[in-house]
């Protein structure tokens, strides 16, 4: 079992910065890959950025691309999302989430493969 807490999320203008991170609970942080999702008023959660066991492979989906870097420290058992250059359209509830069985690319970018989620952090970006 792995309880997962998100902090730092609050109200920022655009093109503005937030660090958002995710702390977990367990001895075994290093064998999950991590996921940050989010979920804006009205629409489906959608996938944000994820990262592989040991931090070197970092994925993100298009509209992200340049301004979001996601990183972990499993000495810490925390994961990061640095967000750069926000937008009023990145406004939305911020997710981490812990996947266990995921070793695909494609499994990265899926809310299926991870088991495990934290209870969100508000990230609002004011235009």
């Amino acid at each position: 079992q792995v309880q997962l807490v998100e902090s730092g999320g609050r109200l920022v203008q655009a093109g503005g910065s937030l660090r958002l991170s995710c702390s977990a609970s367990g001895r075994t942080f290093s064998s999950y890959a991590m996921g940050w999702f989010r979920q804006a008023p009205g629409k489906e959660r959608e996938f944000v950025a994820a990262i592989s066991r040991s931090g070197g492979i970092p994925y993100y989906t298009d509209s992200v691309k340049g301004r979001f870097t996601i990183s972990r420290d499993n000495a810490k058992n925390t994961v990061y999302l640095q967000m750069n250059s926000l937008k009023p359209e990145d406004t939305a509830i911020y997710y981490c989430a812990a996947g266990p069985t995921i070793t695909t690319a494609q499994a990265m970018g899926s809310m299926r493969g991870y088991d495990y989620w934290g209870q969100g952090t508000q990230v609002t970006v004011s235009s």
